[in-house]
């Protein structure tokens, strides 16, 4: 059985290891060492990543209690290599797993929620809680798990034994029994892990409470922690940096000032849109009553203007109005609209005579087509020819 050196020491990052096998599936190596510091998969962390010798390890796993470790390069059985974790991953990793015991254990503690999900994505962690909070709630319990770690209290991990544990009050998904491991971090939380942690919560650095969305009947947290929360405020720091100074404002003020512009550009939306309408309103009463059916061709109306151009002629008498926009070079949006044509087969006559495509429904189709100008009144002059 292969000695777990991750258990003894989660900071580990290089060690001599023998390799008790290594067997060939495709272009992938399973590699068996008789220890290792490479932390399988497990917990709700992922696995390690690193070096044998120079075989790259690109995924670990625990599978019938050997701990496998996948690599892109052979090597010899008996021989004795050295092994690297890479650290800067791994080391994130621990933040973001011990921040989120450390979010965990003040939900439990304060609301008397458990935690039943737990994800380490790519960039950021969620976790899952059995019951709803609110936003000032999840702010407390962020000023008080930051406070943990401004106290840099020891993560301490022991196997206790049967007897003990029925006695110790600990956090668990799962009904343990047998070689339970536990993390403890000082009054904080108590809870049941498989995974490598940082030795003091000072070294987390940062916890950040993202966002949170309802999700089963509770609460999905979205977080970051260490390396991974700095990120977000630099990356947040530069888009109100660069607000500022495109508004011309101080970074605190950045808010306000986009709030102001939200409201001058939804008044020039609404302004925008009753132009609009009035545009289709002066142009349906040039049409209307001239022409049966209605072939109305425009270089600036767009798809509302169309549907609503196309119904205001038909609701005006109109047995049917082709209403297109667009120009000969960069082709022609349409909406069509008739209460008596089939329109369904009528939109697979246009479309094939005019290279277009769309459909529709309830009378109205919807598409673009790529005929010139002239062609497209050529097709309605021939199909509604009247002798």
């Amino acid at each position: 059985m292969t000695e777990k050196l991750y258990y003894k020491d989660s900071e580990l990052r290089c060690f001599e290891a023998a390799v008790l096998s290594c067997e060939k599936n495709k272009d992938i190596f399973s590699v068996v060492l008789d220890k290792t510091a490479f932390f399988p998969e497990g917990g709700g962390q992922p696995s390690d990543t690193g070096k044998i010798g120079d075989a790259s390890v690109f995924d670990v796993q625990e599978e019938n209690g050997k701990i496998i470790h996948y690599c892109k390069e052979p090597l010899n059985v008996g021989e004795s290599y050295r092994c690297a974790v890479d650290w800067e991953r791994r080391f994130t990793l621990m933040q973001n797993h011990s921040g989120e015991h450390i979010v965990s254990g003040i939900v439990h503690s304060l609301f008397g929620l458990d935690n039943v999900g737990f994800h380490i994505g790519e960039s950021d962690v969620t976790v899952d809680f059995n019951g709803e909070l609110s936003k000032e709630q999840l702010n407390e319990v962020e000023k008080r798990a930051n406070k943990a770690v401004w106290e840099n209290i020891p993560f301490e991990t022991f196997f206790p034994t049967e007897d003990e544990l029925k006695s110790l009050d600990y956090r668990s998904k799962l009904d343990l029994k047998d070689n339970v491991r536990l993390v403890k971090i000082g009054d904080i939380d108590l809870c049941a892990c498989c995974a490598p942690h940082v030795k003091r919560s000072g070294e987390i650095g940062i916890i950040k409470l993202l966002d949170f969305t309802r999700h089963r009947g509770g609460v999905r947290v979205t977080m970051r922690s260490g390396e991974w929360a700095l990120s977000d405020y630099s990356e947040k720091y530069e888009a109100v940096h660069g607000i500022s100074n495109l508004l011309s404002v101080k970074h605190g003020e950045a808010l306000s000032a986009v709030n102001r512009l939200s409201e001058s550009f939804g008044a020039a939306k609404r302004e925008l849109y009753d132009f609009k309408m009035r545009l289709v309103k002066a142009n349906f009463e040039e049409c209307i009553g001239k022409n049966n059916p209605i072939v109305f061709i425009s270089a600036v109306y767009d798809g509302d203007m169309l549907k609503e151009f196309a119904d205001c002629c038909v609701n005006g008498g109109a047995f049917l109005c082709a209403a297109f926009s667009g120009s000969d070079k960069s082709g022609y949006s349409y909406a069509v609209l008739s209460r008596t044509v089939d329109m369904k087969s009528f939109a697979g006559e246009m479309n094939m005579a005019l290279n277009g495509r769309g459909g529709g429904r309830d009378g109205m189709i919807q598409g673009r087509v790529s005929a010139k100008k002239e062609e497209i009144i050529e097709f309605f002059n021939k199909k509604f020819r009247r002798d």
